[in-house]
């Protein structure tokens, strides 16, 4: 923008340059920023930005990633864990039972959304839920945890 258009050359020459007739227009009277948010401004972060400061949950001092891995696997999905070829000859009545280790396929937690097929499967996992073993049992299958 030229320098001619700017607002400090149309105010050349009026006291106040567009600041009022009492107070001046000082450099940061308020603070920088957002100085002030405990002191002088309590009542703008009080009324507008609740929640802004303090604390919220715990701190993990020393979170060991490796005791959190948990990767989930769902019901419906344990039948595709068996060998395509081992999968072809099975049904309600086959007297051959697939085993199926889930941490060997990089899952550590078995879930229970959806649909077992209709043969018996015996799963090994590390972690199983209650409602994913009742439907495992129900349907013919063993639940066995692994360490």
């Amino acid at each position: 923008m030229p320098t001619r258009f700017s607002k400090t050359r149309k105010h050349r020459g009026h006291v106040s340059a567009g600041h009022g007739r009492v107070g001046k227009h000082r450099k940061h009277p308020g603070g920088r920023g957002l100085a002030g948010g405990q002191h002088h401004h309590r009542t703008n972060f009080d009324k507008y930005h609740p929640g802004y400061f303090g604390k919220v949950g715990m701190r993990h001092f020393h979170q060991n990633k490796a005791a959190m891995w948990r990767p989930v696997i769902n019901v419906d999905k344990i039948a595709s864990l068996i060998p395509a070829e081992q999968r072809e000859g099975l049904s309600a009545d086959s007297t051959v039972v697939p085993v199926v280790d889930c941490l060997a396929h990089g899952y550590g937690k078995v879930l229970a959304k959806g649909r077992l097929p209709s043969y018996p499967i015996i799963v090994k996992a590390r972690y199983v839920s209650r409602r994913a073993e009742a439907k495992i049992k129900e349907n013919g299958g063993v639940v066995t945890i692994v360490a």
